[in-house]
């Protein structure tokens, strides 16, 4: 992944769409983008969009998704919307909230999103 200040784009087969709006190039918006990063190389290789949208250039997009706190990410796809604010440093909650199944100690495998659990 390359970073920079246009959205970052990952083709793959799952429908996930992510976006993590973060402020600048504060500690929590640079903690919230490598920690990020790091899960979806780790466990999303199946992410199809990934966009890093920094509210300091384009505060507008805020308005979209009804962002209030910085960092958050939101994943758009497979619906409901589901909003994490932070830092995303817990990864247990992070992959728990973006609808993957946690196992035991530290291994995590993805299961397909299971709408009726919500």
């Amino acid at each position: 992944m390359i970073m920079n200040n246009n959205p970052l784009s990952i083709t793959a087969d799952i429908n996930y769409d992510l976006r993590l709006y973060v402020a600048g190039k504060t500690l929590k918006s640079l903690s919230a983008i490598t920690n990020l990063k790091r899960i979806c190389e780790t466990h999303l290789a199946e992410v199809s969009i990934l966009n890093i949208i920094d509210l300091v250039d384009t505060p507008q997009l805020a308005a979209e998704d009804q962002i209030f706190a910085l960092p958050t990410l939101v994943r758009r796809m497979p619906t409901p919307i589901k909003k994490i604010i932070g830092d995303l440093s817990n990864e247990a909650r992070v992959l728990e909230s973006l609808g993957l199944q946690v196992r035991s100690g530290d291994n995590y495998e993805k299961e397909p999103f299971n709408r009726s659990r919500i």
